[in-house]
């Protein structure tokens, strides 16, 4: 289900390197809303979203949505959502981690007056960078299945710290592609123009992110990189117990 609810918001990124315009606001937004609310009905029905594991959920995304609040701007491309998305996804997988990112752009674009046109990218941008967190924390505990107490191994942190490099770069390419074609319409040799082809699409949009936003970026990827190692080993530990506690295990009987 992340799959199909990924392929939708591929489309919305991907439009405007086939040759067309980007998507009309209202049916974007729609597409996001409802791809969202399908992997929390489809979570919910599989029994991995219930009802404690929903009410975290709120928890995250209301927390987020205060911190946005408190640092709506962040410091240069630094924002403290991120962190939260990371961990959740991290300890709780890859369809948590995309739930729990965008809900917290959700909410705290409703609380900021955020909504606009630019919201369905920031929602899916967002929910991706719960969705490398997620598959970043399967992978490890995959490779070391059991963990020393409940102290998360140094690996553990490592892991977060080069999705948090990584997604740092990531979440601002891909939102980028929105002021792009918005705003950079026509510029000579970096601005978005109909009809180019995908190859001369991309090429324009390279140059258009190494002079205008990789600097920026690079603030994000630091930041969060910082706040993993000052806060990662306590958020990791306590969402690794509430893992434990919502979590059941279906025993079978004794010759059955």
């Amino acid at each position: 289900m992340i799959a199909v609810v990924s392929g939708a918001g591929l489309l919305l990124f991907l439009w405007p390197f086939l040759g067309g315009d980007l998507p009309p606001e209202d049916p974007a937004l729609a597409v996001t809303l409802g791809a969202v609310a399908a992997l929390a009905l489809m979570e919910a029905g599989a029994r991995r979203l219930d009802s404690g594991r929903l009410a975290l959920l709120a928890a995250l995304a209301a927390i987020d949505a205060a911190l946005r609040l408190a640092v709506v701007n962040g410091v240069a491309g630094f924002s403290p959502i991120f962190f939260l998305v990371m961990a959740a996804g991290y300890e709780f997988g890859p369809s948590y981690g995309f739930l729990v990112g965008s809900f917290s752009l959700l909410v705290s674009a409703v609380v900021t007056g955020g909504v606009g046109p630019w919201l369905p990218y920031e929602t899916f941008a967002v929910g991706w960078v719960g969705v490398s967190a997620g598959l970043a924390g399967s992978l490890v505990r995959r490779i070391r299945p059991v963990r020393e107490s409940w102290l998360p191994r140094r690996v553990d942190i490592a892991a977060l710290l080069v999705v948090a490099v990584m997604t740092g770069f990531a979440y601002g390419a891909l939102t980028d592609l929105w002021g792009w074609v918005a705003f950079s319409r026509g510029v000579e040799n970096v601005g978005w123009i109909p009809g180019m082809s995908p190859g001369a699409s991309l090429a324009q949009f390279g140059r258009y992110y190494l002079l205008t936003s990789l600097a920026w970026d690079a603030f994000r990827a630091v930041g969060d990189a910082l706040a993993i190692l000052a806060f990662g080993t306590p958020v990791l530990m306590a969402l690794g117990r509430l893992r434990a506690r919502l979590g059941y295990e279906i025993v079978m009987p004794a010759g059955s």
